[in-house]
């Protein structure tokens, strides 16, 4: 009888840590400051903070699986001149992560109804890789909304043919993305730094906390549909209808842009192939610096936005 109630006991114990882990989400990861939520519709809830309160509003969008602290060097600079609204795009971060039809109209769109609940009429945007992406596909759907852009290594600027389309949707996979390594994930995050620095370790240590979160893989799943969405809705094409005024920021040591699996050359090649294209776009290459070049050179991009907004 003694050993049946201890057995008992080891598998309550089991189905209780068990259901412990299950229960924490990536709402659970701490940014360090409180994010508050904005509803939207078709059971979109958008994670985001605000911080500052000057005159402008910046909204910082950023890139693939990224999250808001990735803009946490530059929020803490430019918060004492401007209004800083950061947000963790659906399927991201602490956002909800539904079955949505995901393409760049549709993060237009999202951007679009968070400012209209916000009641913000007019905003600057500042985004990272495909954030970047997003705050051309916004500018373009909705000018009215959209003041100045800061693309910051934006993607959009390279591109893809039928082939190589099919090559990202076959290589990114939702299965894929789940069995990352560790190691792996420590060497990807490396390769977005040309120094990597030791104040960036926290995107590392939060990437692997996330593996047990009970909504880890739906996070996944939108990686993939981030990665289709900007193959499959190119923006390079209409660069030159994008009236606002730009600045454009690139680590000149980028070793996400151009895809080194698919092109090759500098990234000042592409960089300035985009930026030719916008009528008034100001480009900026920044040395030793590579794809997260707004953390890497921090104090170098904040100075670089704030003389853009003045």
């Amino acid at each position: 009888m003694r050993k049946f109630l201890i057995f008992v006991c080891i598998i309550w114990v089991n189905q209780f840590l068990h259901a412990q882990e299950n229960t924490f989400t990536m709402r659970d990861v701490d940014y360090g400051t409180p994010a508050k939520y904005l509803k939207l519709q078709n059971d979109i809830e958008i994670a985001y903070t605000d911080e500052g309160n000057g005159p402008e509003t910046i909204l910082f969008i950023h890139g693939l699986a990224s999250y808001i602290p990735g803009w946490k060097k530059n929020i803490s600079a430019l918060q004492a001149d401007y209004r800083c609204i950061a947000i963790d795009l659906p399927g991201f971060g602490k956002s909800s992560k539904g079955n949505y039809n995901v393409s760049m109209d549709f993060y237009a769109d999202v951007i679009h109804e968070f400012c209209q609940k916000m009641q913000i009429q007019m905003i600057n945007i500042a985004g990272h890789s495909m954030g970047g992406q997003i705050a051309i596909a916004t500018s373009l759907k909705y000018p009215t909304l959209v003041s100045k852009l800061i693309l910051i290594a934006p993607a959009g600027f390279e591109t893809f043919n039928k082939g190589e389309k099919q090559w990202f949707k076959d290589v990114m996979t939702v299965d894929g993305v789940m069995l990352t390594t560790a190691e792996q994930i420590r060497t990807n995050y490396a390769f977005n730094f040309y120094n990597f620095p030791k104040e960036a370790y926290f995107m590392i240590e939060d990437r692997l906390k996330i593996r047990k979160a009970a909504d880890f893989e739906a996070y996944c799943y939108h990686v993939t549909q981030g990665v289709y969405a900007m193959v499959n809705s190119p923006v390079f094409d209409f660069l030159p209808q994008v009236k606002q005024p730009t600045l454009c920021i690139f680590g000149a040591n980028d070793n996400l842009i151009p895809n080194r699996y698919l092109n090759g050359g500098p990234t000042s090649k592409y960089a300035k192939a985009g930026a030719q294209r916008m009528p008034n776009c100001t480009l900026h290459m920044v040395e030793k610096a590579g794809h997260f070049v707004m953390f890497e050179k921090a104090n170098e991009v904040n100075s670089l936005i704030r003389k853009y907004l003045k």
